[in-house]
């Protein structure tokens, strides 16, 4: 009986429609509308992290003496329903015109 959740658990989290380095949009949410790449996904939570989005601000302490505290900004993941794969075109030379001969 295990050995079936256990198949079923792992079947769950095959597919993602992205991958690490994707450029992708985000499509709802605050930051609706941005781009960027993908650093990170996690399929297990079905959440990717994508670059300069979705940003938390983080209280930090000093670890050390002599080292100051702050507050720092901290990429938080994007679940992945909310991003949408952006392809690029590959850029051609334009076509050259055919100039008909005169006759």
């Amino acid at each position: 009986m295990l050995e079936i959740l256990d198949i079923r658990f792992k079947l769950l989290f095959i597919n993602m429609h992205v991958k690490k380095g994707d450029n992708v949009k985000i499509i709802a949410g605050k930051d609706k509308g941005k781009t960027g790449k993908i650093l990170k996904a996690l399929p297990k939570l079905d959440k990717v992290v994508v670059d300069g989005i979705n940003f938390k601000k983080v209280h930090q302490k000093p670890r050390q003496q002599g080292q100051q505290g702050g507050v720092i900004d901290v990429t938080m993941p994007v679940h992945v329903s909310n991003v949408q794969l952006v392809k690029e075109v590959a850029k051609k030379a334009p076509a050259k015109k055919k100039v008909a001969a005169k006759k």
